[in-house]
Parts: C-alpha cells; sequence; structure tokens
C-alpha cells in the first residue's frame, strides 16, 4: 500500500496516457487537418464535446479490465451471443488492420517528404520496426518506448508556437460557428467532418487495448488478488485509473485542438482547404509557415505513428486472443503466446502490404472509419451494460454520473454513426 502510494504523478500514467497520445495518429491528424483547412476555427467546439465523452468510455474500458481482471472480449461474450462477439472482433480487426495501412502510409510519405528516397521501403521499414518492438522487447521496455513516443506530439504544440495565432477570433469563432460557416459549404460537408471528428476520437481499438491493459498490469502483480481485498487500495487504484484516464484524454484533446488551430491560421488563411493526408497537410505548411513547422509536424507524423500501430496491432491480438481462450499478453513470450503475437505480425504485415499498394489513402480511412462506426455503437453499449452490471462488476459498478457520461457518448456515437452511413452510401 505503502509503495503505490508514494509513485510519482509519471509513474501513475499508463494505459490512459498511452491510449489518449495513440488516439492522434497520423490519419487523426488528417482529420484534424481537414477540419482547420476548409472550416477555420468553426469545429473547435467538437473537440470539447468529445472530451468528456471520451473520458466517460475509456474510463469505463480501464474500469472494467481492472475490476473482472478480463479484456473485453471476454466480458463481450459473456452477455453476447458467441456469433455476435465473434462478429465484432473480426470487425474490429478489419478496421485496425485498414487504419494501420494508412498510417504506415503516412509515416513513409512524411519521412519522403524530409529526406527523398523511395516511400514503399520506408512502408516496409516501419512495419518491420513495428513488429520488431513488440516481439523482442519486454513488456516493460515496451510500455516505456510508448510513454517516450506520446513526446512526439508535442510537436503540434510547438508548430502553433511558431505561427502567429490569432486568438481573439479563434475564440469568437470557435463559440459562434455559425456566424462564420465558409461560403460554397453544404451542411452534409459539415456533418461529415463533425462525424469524422467524433469518429476519430472515440474508437473501439483505444476501449480493447485500455482494458487490456489493465488487466497486464493486474496480473504482474503477484499479490494484486490479496491486496484487491483491502478497500484502501481498490480506492488508490481507482482514482489512478481515473486520473490517467482524465490527463491521457486531456492531452490527446489538446493536441487535437493545436493541429485544428494551426492548420486553420496557415492553409486556410491561404486558400488551401483540401486536404487528403496528415503528410500532405505537412507539405502544405511548408511555403506558408517555414521549414521548421513543416519539419515539426512531418516529425509529429512519423512519431505518433510508431505509437499507434502498436496499439492497433495489441488491441487486434488481445481481442482475438480473448475470443479463441488463447494466452495473451506482451508480458508473455512469443512461446508462450504464439498466437497473440501471430495476430500482432499478420495486422501489421497485412497492413504493410495494403499501405505500399496503390490504395487510396482517404478511401482505406474511409473504410475503417464505417466499420469502426459500425461496431462502435454495439460495443459502447454492451460496456455500459457491463458497466451496470454486479454480476461481473460486484460492488464496484459505474457511479450515476459515469453512468450519464456514458451514455450521452454512446447516444453520440449513436447520432454520428448513423449520419456517417448516410452520407457515405447516400451522398446529396
Amino acid at each position: 500500500m505503502r509503495a503505490v502510494k508514494e509513485k510519482g504523478f509519471a509513474e501513475r500514467l499508463g494505459p490512459g496516457l498511452i491510449t489518449g497520445a495513440a488516439d492522434d495518429d497520423p490519419s487523426g491528424i488528417a482529420t484534424y487537418s481537414q477540419a482547420g483547412a476548409q472550416f477555420r476555427f468553426s469545429l473547435v467546439w467538437t473537440l470539447f464535446l468529445t472530451l468528456p465523452l471520451m473520458i466517460g468510455i475509456q474510463m469505463l474500458s480501464a474500469r472494467i479490465g481492472w475490476v473482472t481482471e478480463q479484456g473485453l472480449a471476454t466480458n463481450i461474450g459473456k452477455l453476447c451471443p458467441r456469433w455476435l462477439t465473434v462478429a465484432l472482433v473480426a470487425l474490429l480487426v478489419v478496421a485496425n488492420t485498414i487504419n494501420i495501412a494508412a498510417d504506415i502510409a503516412a509515416m513513409a510519405d512524411a519521412v519522403r517528404l524530409l529526406a527523398g528516397g523511395i516511400e514503399p521501403l520506408y512502408a516496409i521499414g516501419f512495419g518491420a520496426l513495428c513488429i520488431a518492438t513488440q516481439l523482442y522487447f519486454s513488456y516493460e521496455s515496451t510500455v516505456r518506448i510508448l510513454k517516450w513516443l506520446t513526446l512526439a506530439l508535442f510537436a503540434y504544440v510547438a508548430v502553433i508556437l511558431a505561427v502567429n495565432v490569432p486568438w481573439h477570433r479563434a475564440i469568437v469563432e470557435s463559440f459562434q460557428p455559425w456566424h462564420f460557416f465558409p461560403a460554397g459549404v453544404s451542411m452534409t460537408e459539415y456533418a461529415s467532418i463533425v462525424v469524422a471528428v467524433l469518429g476519430t476520437t472515440i474508437s473501439p481499438y483505444l476501449f480493447f487495448w485500455q482494458a487490456s491493459q489493465e488487466v497486464e498490469d493486474s496480473r504482474r502483480k503477484a499479490d494484486s488478488s490479496e491486496l484487491r481485498q483491502h478497500p484502501r487500495y481498490v480506492a488508490e487504484h481507482l482514482s489512478r485509473i481515473k486520473q490517467d484516464t482524465w490527463f491521457g484524454m486531456t492531452f490527446s484533446n489538446v493536441i487535437a485542438l493545436c493541429i485544428v488551430i494551426a492548420t486553420a491560421v496557415t492553409l486556410n488563411e491561404h486558400g488551401v482547404t483540401n486536404i487528403q493526408t496528415s503528410a500532405q497537410a505537412a507539405e502544405a505548411l511548408r511555403p506558408v509557415a517555414g521549414e521548421f513547422a513543416f519539419f515539426i509536424f512531418a516529425m509529429g507524423i512519423v512519431g505518433t505513428g510508431l505509437l499507434a500501430v502498436p496499439v492497433l496491432a495489441g488491441s487486434a491480438a488481445y481481442a482475438v486472443s480473448e475470443l479463441f481462450g488463447w494466452k495473451s499478453g506482451l508480458s508473455q513470450g512469443f512461446h508462450e503466446a504464439r498466437g497473440f503475437y501471430l495476430i500482432i505480425v499478420a495486422a501489421t504485415g497485412i497492413g504493410t502490404g495494403l499501405s505500399i499498394l496503390d490504395v487510396d489513402p482517404i478511401k482505406a480511412l474511409v473504410w475503417s472509419a464505417v466499420v469502426n462506426g459500425v461496431i462502435s455503437v454495439p460495443i459502447m453499449i454492451v460496456l455500459m451494460l457491463i458497466g451496470q452490471s454486479e454480476a461481473l462488476m460486484g460492488k464496484y459498478t459505474i457511479s450515476r454520473r459515469h453512468r450519464f457520461f456514458g451514455w450521452a457518448a454512446t447516444i453520440v456515437m449513436t447520432v454520428a454513426v448513423t449520419v456517417m452511413l448516410g452520407t457515405t452510401f447516400w451522398p446529396a
């Protein structure tokens, strides 16, 4: 008990911080860049809306993992028929693999912009690096590396400091977006980008990753089961989960805000309103914001990609392993959890292969968003039911306030997914 209480703030951060940082992956950077380039400051409000919703649903995921000592796929299987659980996990793997492809392509493109060379070779190199770090590094080393990689997101704070931001104007437009709606833009386009921001910030792979990391951390403590009998220990850990998640999600949204503002100031003000990839956003910054901003933005893409790809592959591996009852976890060696690591290798390898094919990155991201949208709502509904279930959570069911924010996030995502599917398959 005493050792837990003496941990410093940085040591208390872990799954929540890494999860929040992984949310700002290259595909997310592309979405935020498009929001700023096309709509200037008129979409800033969405980031304030998503913050409490992200905190609510991610805190629930982490709580379920720690309290039950089982991942989300296992818990979902206890409430849902087998066929539905299998379908949700299969769709998660598909969406994650597509997202890996888009992120690796973005990293390779960013390095090509910085150093020249052959983009497919960079893609293969990044794919191999992401696989190697998870296969050959220990759990502690992997977590430590991922924590250090979160610092890459400060690149976007540096971009903000490198450009001249009209803060008064940004605040006014943020709180009164209806007065500054871009000319010639339809409500359908506006709704689509709002949905894209929501879908980028609230993604199923983040639920699975954070829950599984809480399970891993718990299993690594030999006396965890005994200590769970002590109310002070439980209160301390639930407080740690809350603090970690609040910090991680706030950090994620602050960085997203920096990206939107940076691209609004630099790109929108110079007539650049159509951004399709994060690398394109970096390239567009060069003539209007200077070499420093371009370099920092591009390096941020590489850093966030190296952080996000292991999280995407890992969350898929955790879900599949739980579905089939395999041993899983980064704290296990390859020979002890062969199936788990083979899923990581397969997801990253296939994603890398897709990234070097002539695949439209925007179409890949659209389909990834569609698949994520299809599975996010039923998963969030089941998570809420698990969180309220005394049979699964015992006396640690979620509070009334937590239920409010969790169901609010579920309702908002339901509306967002409905709009997304409507605008994707039946555009105006």
